[in-house]
């Protein structure tokens, strides 16, 4: 073997100078002598240094790109130690090259022995195989080898997508090569090669990412054995481009010379690259073992290794960027368009001329129509076979004579006119359109069904049987069916019972199908005519004869309509081309339906009459052999076949010896016009070359459903030299020019000729797209014709008809040439040398990635050429692209085998990209593997890729493996912003004003303003109001606490919370042994205990502060937090219940904490009776009253201090605003332990004196009616809840509505329904709220949000007066460069924002730049800043900050305010805008948006993006999307899906979600990882905490479904 010959290297030209482009990079070209140097190493010696060498590579990476410059420097270093070594391998190569003698002629007579030794054992797998392009993918594929793969695997739950036994046992119909299969053979060629450079080290998605994107390093495709001197007639075509010729200088790959053949032979295991690939543990494996990430770091999870692997795949010099696309200050964000490469081959030929077949013969007994030829053989040769049916095993079983079918055409065409219907309404008129429904093993019914409508002259229209109800594009067809009229639809005996139906035994209606009546069509059935009945048989004209139906790239079916002229003249010519003459016998192996088969095998035969054996696709499944052996048991003179029953053939063929192929004249290949099909040729005729087969004698041929034959190969004379072969490169097909390959055998298509154009017909080549404009002789084009023999039109679709069957083609000037109207046959090629036909794609398969056309079959054949034995089936993969983000993406699927291991797929998938990357010089978008047998299949067994495509897009694939490559494909993202230096905030505040904008801020009534004739007013403390309560309403009661039941379980009035206040301070002197100013935590389940509790430490002196208690079944997650907050807050005591307390030191608590260290604990459920002597009094208004603690989103811990004056001001804001007093009732359901929430449930009913009826939420989870039944029940105008409670009754009441209405709840007494939140509103959570529950009388006005944060914990909230909460709608785009850019609803890109709510009195909001703390105009973003007498008077930290405090309590701004007022930073984004609407103060109403937290948003490619709406975008994607999170590890957007469908969708989402996001946020994701649906930690307010899920995620504790490393 000659696996470490021939340096493998691609050239590029860079900036003038020549240089090799190798694995890192490029340094300048080699002197001649170091040329022939290998550059590479065995795998064994090199795979030691190899991972060291990797690990320095990325342990000097710090951040941004490294530079090219620093990128060669250690190239250099790194490949010193290894030069030497080359020399040794130098002499094994020239001596190779010296054997290789030019031996054109023993080619022929090693083929057939070479061909016996690579076929593996004759398993049917190899079919689609060649050799030359396997060499090619396996040569690209080693200069990967050396690099060990550090891309990471996903990981996936054991669980997840095993397969049924039944799935396991019935691997897929592998010989499923439908009709468009074409792709598959042409997979042909390749093994050696791969060998031969497994050495050169480069991993390909560096290569693919660095940009030596110039090289073309493609699939090669050389020919075998051809004959020296033929090809050379090219060159006379095609300016400036020399053909090779292929006998003269030896070349290491070629099959040609005889000491090469053994060497070439295909390895039965070739090497594969070993990718050091992490392998995903599963749970049950011990995961405490340490890692090295590939920097070197050892990293306790496995989750961080892959990320780091993921990274490290990432960090080399980008592709060039693209054009500036962001230009900073623009309104307007310009989309990436990829720019045409400069480079690029242009043509350069002249403009073609038409080309001309030769003039159609007029022989004199040629039929005036078809049905004349069927009625002169019928009675004058009545005992003429005329077509012989197999049996299963591949037997004669029936042979129609001539005579028979003229007899029973009659009797059906007699009894479709006469008997179907009464004889004044006959069912079917001359011209109507009938289903023909005939199984393809029943050549014979189908035949007389044909002819028997033709003589009818009713229009027959072929389809398959339908299998299912729900077939793969059976509603298409059912369109096809209904757009044509169809009624009626002609089936046979057996068929008829063999189709699916109901339970009473009728035709199940199929899906999108009109209603048929179905007709039997057995002799039995049929009436014999009258002995004067005649069918009326008029000259062919340009009456329709039948419809043939095709389906295009979209997946809709369409009817080609042929007229009775065209098939006589294609007839016609297909006879003359192919020189028919009577009584031949043709052996048909194709579909008789449509296409070749039915006009060879049904209308040339019947002209000729000739003999037709007709081999159905089921025997060819079970015996591939039995069309040789009728060939050779009938002597047939004509075979018609695809590539595929030549690939099967060859792999029964050692079953049977004694064949003879002498007999045959012509070999007809039908999809000769499949680029991949001269390999299937060569190869068959090298192994039955020794049977007899004549090399002239095969045929290639080109079809197409509209066109119908567009050229075909004459037979040619024994002895002449055969056509020659045009050896293409594939860098310049994919710019649609013709260059001969010369520098890259790998990079070659090798096609051959589809002989001449057809006789009476002429063709010309037009551009694909846009006009038809005359392609030049050196451009790649859409093949069309203009003859009589093609369709005439779409049926029913008059625009698609004129742009595909009446073109005019035009000159570049853009005028017509000629008014010959030809017919565009969905076919790629050009016309070479001789007036010769070379096809190289068809349209369908054209996906056009950055202005490059690549063909599906080409891809499918290089993923096949990669060794897929063990992992794939070979007929089964679908290529096809999809629109993302502004260019199209190459999307692979293929049936992964049962068998297959998970390691075993992520090695074919991930060479499989490479092998794509290096040919191709394109990215796979997505790489996807699915259960066998579970691709939607077209009729013949092939795969029906639109539907593929369809489900693909939709989300129900379900795939079983998949890798997606955003990475390297996207490359016309926008240019990550780069941050302009700032302007500073005078220049702003000048310019807003010059502008005439004004400042944005915005303000509450002012509270000096406000008479009150309160009492109130006159005490300064909370504690002060509770006893002066106590005193003059003693019975008031102020707090009703409700169970689930909605029973009220705890009243407290204002004497018995006074009293019962009074004892808890007493314990607290009595037990604590507290003084004054000592904190104590309150933990306490929501209820009267907790506000009794709140108020006992005021009346003691002591600073309470309420932490929720810890839950008992989930201590190890809640009992740290309290924990924490009890040593943050240095408390001296814990007041508690029995209960809690006795949780606290259970053994429970033992391993989550340390129980013995609790400061002293008190339970407060059986108090003494025992007063305080005296209430403590603050000395002043500033002193601490209560410590608030909460935990952030981001997992921050923060507890702030509220001084007296501050909860004096709060309530009074509160109470202004709500307009509360002693008469009124409001309903809280909320969690009652921080922020807003804390302070109504304790403190604004003291201070206002109206009674609060306390609904704890966690009641709601065990009755969902609960809080909507108490506001019924009390008639409560004023309610607040969470998001997490309203979400609870959206989702929960749904459906419940009706119940709702029978219980008599209603809810038109509520006048405000608040929010209680510290985020953006959520618009779409209210709005779905009060449309639901508006038919039980819930204004839609009554909804609204509050707004708080840390600093202040009540900024905004709706209250009773003033106007509704605005509206408006954001451009996203904008908002990412921290603009506001205001849009029209319904614009794209546009993001929804409501007010949140009105701001209270006394507060004033300015916002401010977060760099330079200068104010900024109205409808501009920025941080908003409070002031406010209610403000928090700073953290309560363990370290007491003294600089963060005066950051962000007492901070100033930096220019333009001469009163120096002192503001609190909210660490909210926010604007300010003024409406057109009135305050309550008669002022115009500016509104407050809120747009999310700063210390939330991602920075991300230079922008600012918000969670919340990555998050929004991804929800909406599929159904069963529970929920979704988003956070950023070290540049990588991690996005978390909470999966609530079945686990066989997880791998649905990885494509969707990178898609959405791609296109919605020009983000590429990094992770997508689907978990069980509440794995996402969501706190009491409703608010997910990203970064305890990102935490989770990196200690890997989220035991994911799946997780998917997007590369």
């Amino acid at each position: 073997m000659r696996s470490s010959s021939g340096p493998v290297r691609e050239f590029v030209v860079r900036e003038g100078r020549m240089t090799v482009s190798n694995s890192l990079g490029s340094f300048p070209a080699l002197t001649k002598s170091e040329e022939k140097k290998n550059v590479s190493v065995n795998s064994e010696d090199k795979t030691k240094p190899q991972k060291r060498q990797q690990q320095q590579n990325f342990g000097n990476w710090k951040t941004g790109d490294i530079t090219q410059k620093g990128y060669e420097k250690k190239r250099s270093k790194l490949l010193s130690p290894y030069i030497p070594q080359t020399q040794e391998t130098e002499s094994a190569v020239q001596k190779e090259h010296r054997n290789q003698t030019p031996a054109p002629s023993a080619a022929q007579t090693s083929a057939p022995s070479k061909y016996h030794r690579t076929r593996s054992g004759g398993a049917r797998d190899e079919r689609y195989r060649s050799d030359i392009h396997t060499e090619a993918v396996q040569a690209a594929l080693a200069k990967h080898k050396e690099q060990k793969m550090a891309l990471p695997m996903p990981t996936k739950r054991r669980s997840t997508f095993v397969q049924s036994p039944a799935d396991a046992c019935t691997p897929p119909d592998t010989s499923s090569a439908s009709e468009d299969e074409g792709s598959l053979r042409r997979q042909a060629a390749l093994s050696a090669a791969l060998q031969q450079s497994l050495q050169n080290a480069e991993s390909w998605i560096n290569r693919s990412i660095q940009g030596s994107s110039t090289s073309s390093s493609a699939s090669s495709t050389l020919s075998h054995g051809e004959v020296k001197g033929t090809s050379g007639s090219l060159a006379d075509v095609f300016a400036n481009t020399r053909i090779e010729n292929f006998s003269a200088p030896p070349d290491v790959t070629t099959t040609t010379s005889s000491s090469s053949s053994s060497s070439s032979m295909r390895p039965a295991n070739i090497d594969l690259p070993p990718s050091g690939i992490v392998k995903g543990m599963h749970k049950g494996s011990n995961r405490s073992s340490l890692m090295d990430t590939a920097d070197g770091v050892p990293v306790s999870s496995r989750v961080s290794t892959k990320i780091q692997q993921l990274l490290n795949t990432l960090k080399r010099p980008k592709r060039p960027p693209l054009k500036e696309f962001f230009v900073d200050d623009s309104e307007e964000i310009v989309e990436g368009i990829p720019q045409p490469d400069p480079n690029q081959p242009k043509p350069e030929g002249r403009q073609m001329t038409p080309v001309k077949g030769e003039p159609l013969g007029v022989i004199c007994n040629w039929p005036p129509a078809l049905e004349s030829a069927l009625q002169r053989w019928g009675t004058t040769q009545a005992k003429c076979p005329c077509l012989t049916a197999l049996d299963v095993t591949g037997k004669p079983v029936y042979t129609l004579t001539y005579g028979k079918l003229w007899s029973r055409s009659l009797k059906l065409a007699y009894t479709l006119l006469n008997k179907l219907g009464t004889k004044n309404e006959p069912v079917l008129k001359p011209g109507d359109r009938v289903a023909l429904v005939y199984p393809n093993n029943d050549p014979v019914m189908f035949m007389v069904a044909f002819y028997g409508c033709l003589l009818a002259e009713v229009i027959p229209v072929p389809i398959e049987v339908p299998l299912t109800r729900k077939d793969a594009g059976g509603q298409q067809i059912g369109f096809l069916l209904g757009s044509c009229g169809i009624a009626l639809a002609l089936t046979s005996e057996v068929c008829l019972k063999g189709l699916p139906k109901t339970q009473n035994g009728e035709i199940v209606q199929f899906k999108g199908w009109p209603r048929l009546k179905w007709v039997v069509t057995d002799s039995k059935y049929l009436s014999k005519p009258p002995k004067d009945w005649q069918p009326h048989i008029s000259p062919a004209g340009t009456e329709p004869a039948y419809i043939e139906y095709k389906t295009s790239k979209e997946g809709s079916v369409m009817g080609v309509t042929v007229s009775r002229l065209a098939m006589l003249s294609h007839c016609q010519a297909l006879s003359q081309a192919c020189n028919y003459s009577e009584g031949e016998t043709v052996v048909n192996v194709l579909d008789f339906k449509k296409d070749a088969g039915l006009w060879h095998g049904m209308f040339a035969n019947v002209m000729n009459k000739m003999h037709t054996i007709s081999v159905p696709y089921s025997v060819m499944k079970t015996c591939p052999l039995s069309w040789v052996q009728r060939v050779h048991a009938h002597k047939a003179r004509v075979a018609l076949v695809k590539c595929r029953d030549l690939h099967w053939a060859m792999m029964a063929h050692r079953d049977q010896r004694d064949v003879s192929l002498s007999s045959l004249r012509m070999l007809i290949v039908t999809d000769g016009a499949n680029p991949w099909s001269v390999s299937s040729c060569d190869a068959f005729l090298s192994l039955f070359q020794s049977h007899g087969l004549k090399p002239e004698a095969i045929c290639p041929c080109a079809t197409s459903a509209e066109a119908m034959t567009v050229a075909i190969r004459r037979p040619g004379v024994p002895g002449a030299p055969l056509p020659g072969r045009a050896i293409l490169s594939m860098n310049g097909l994919s710019y649609g020019v013709i260059r001969v390959n010369t520098e890259d055998k790998n990079s070659a298509l090798t096609v051959q000729d589809v002989g001449h154009v057809m006789p009476g017909g002429m063709m010309c080549i037009v551009r694909p797209d846009g006009p038809p404009q005359l392609c030049k002789t050196d451009e790649i084009g859409e093949i069309c014709v203009s003859s009589r023999t093609g369709g005439m039109m779409y049926f029913g679709l008059a625009g698609v008809t004129k742009n595909t069957f009446e073109v005019i083609p035009v000159n570049s000037a853009g005028s017509p040439v000629g008014d010959v109207p030809f017919i565009r046959s969905g076919l790629l090629g050009f016309v070479g040398p001789g007036s010769l036909v070379f096809v190289v794609g068809k349209m369908d398969g054209l996906l056009m990635v950055s202005g490059r056309r690549h063909n599906a079959d080409d891809i499918v054949a290089t993923g096949l050429a990669v060794e897929s034995i063990k992992t794939v089936y070979r007929g089964r993969i679908a290529v096809f692209s999809v629109s993302v983000f502004y260019d199209e993406r190459i999307v692979v699927v293929a049936e992964q085998r049962p068998d297959a291991s998970e390691e075993d797929s992520f090695q074919w998938m991930s060479r499989v990209l490479q092998a794509i990357d290096s040919i191709h010089q394109v990215g796979v978008y997505c790489l996807a593997l699915v259960p066998a047998n579970t691709l939607p299949k077209t009729p013949l067994g092939g795969i029906h890729i639109s539907q593929t495509k369809q489900l693909f897009l939709e989300g129900s694939l379900h795939p079983c493996n998949i890798l997606m490559c955003p990475h390297t494909c996207v490359t016309n993202l926008p240019k990550p912003r780069q941050k302009q230096p700032g302007v500073g905030p005078a220049s702003v505040m000048v310019g807003n004003l010059v502008a005439g904008k004004r400042i944005a801020q915005a303000a509450g009534r002012d509270l000096g303003q406000i008479e009150e004739n309160d009492l109130v007013r006159k005490h300064q403390f909370l504690a002060e109001i509770l006893q002066w309560r106590a005193q003059a309403t003693p019975d008031h009661v102020l707090f009703m606490l409700l169970n689930a039941k909605g029973t009220t379980v705890c009243t407290a009035s204002c004497l018995q919370l006074h009293k019962r206040a009074e004892r808890i301070a007493s314990v607290l002197g009595d037990k604590g042994h507290l003084n004054a100013g000592d904190n104590v935590v309150l933990l306490y389940p929501p209820g009267i205990e907790l506000i009794a509790a709140f108020y006992g430490c005021l009346y003691a002196g002591c600073i309470p502060v309420t932490v929720r208690p810890p839950h008992a079944q989930n201590l190890a997650a809640t009992l740290p937090t309290v924990r924490m907050i009890v040593d943050v807050s240095k408390a001296a005591c814990i007041l508690t219940t029995q209960t809690l307390m006795r949780l606290l030191r259970s053994r429970e608590a033992a391993a989550a904490v340390d129980v013995k260290t609790w400061p002293t604990i008190i339970d407060t459920d059986d108090l003494p009776r025992k007063r305080l002597p005296q209430l403590y009094k603050p000395p002043t208004p500033e002193m601490l009253a209560y410590l608030d603690f909460s935990v952030s989103t981001t997992g921050m811990l923060t507890g702030v201090k509220m001084s007296h004056s501050a909860v004096n001001a709060l309530c009074r804001a509160i109470k202004l605003q709500c307009e509360l007093y002693s008469s009124r009732q409001i309903a809280i359901c909320l969690d009652p332990y921080c922020g807003l929430g804390f302070a109504l449930w304790c403190l604004c009913s003291v201070y206002s004196g109206h009674q609060s009826i306390l609904i704890p939420p966690m009641e709601l989870e065990n009755n969902l009616f609960l809080w909507l039944s108490t506001v019924n029940q009390y008639k409560i105008r004023d309610t607040f809840c969470s998001y997490s409670v309203m979400e609870l009754c959206t989702k929960g009441l749904g459906n419940q509505v009706e119940v709702l209405k029978t219980r008599g709840i209603n809810l038109s007494c509520i006048r405000t329904c608040v929010v209680v939140a510290e985020e953006r509103p959520r618009i779409a959570l209210q709005q779905s709220f009060s449309k639901l529950f508006k038919d039980i009388g819930l204004s839609p006005r009554a909804v609204s949000t509050t707004f708080g944060s840390r600093v202040n914990v009540a900024i905004c909230l709706q209250g009773t007066s003033g106007p509704d909460p605005t509206t408006v709608y954001v451009d996203l785009k904008s908002l990412r460069h921290d603009r506001v850019r205001l849009v029209e609803r319904g614009a794209p890109q546009s993001l929804l924002l409501s007010e949140s709510g009105k701001i209270l009195p006394g507060v004033k909001v300015v916002i401010v730049n977060p760099e330079t703390k200068g104010p900024v105009g109205d409808s501009h973003l920025g941080e908003i800043w409070v002031n406010s007498p209610h403000t928090a008077s700073g953290y309560y930290t363990i370290y007491d900050s003294e600089t963060l405090q005066a950051d962000h309590f007492n901070t100033r701004l930096s220019f333009g305010d001469a009163a120096q007022t002192l503001w609190a930073r909210t660490g909210y984004l926010g604007f300010v805008r003024r409406t057109e609407l009135t305050a309550a103060t008669g002022e115009r109403h500016d509104a407050l948006y809120v747009v999310g937290a700063l210390d939330e948003t991602l920075e991300l490619r230079g922008l600012r993006y918000h969670p919340i709406d990555i998050e929004t975008s991804v929800s909406r994607i599929h159904r069963s999307i529970a929920e979704c999170a988003v956070f950023t590890w070290t540049n990588l957007l991690v996005v978390v899906v909470e999966l609530c469908g079945s686990e066989q969708e997880a791998l649905d989402l990885v494509p969707l979600v990178t898609n959405v996001v791609l296109e919605e946020h020009y983000l590429i994701v990094g992770v997508v990882v689907v978990v069980d649906p509440g794995v996402i930690p969501i706190n009491s307010r409703g608010e997910k905490q990203r970064m305890h899920l990102r935490d989770s995620f990196l200690a890997d504790q989220l035991d994911p479904i799946y997780v998917a490393y997007n590369m």
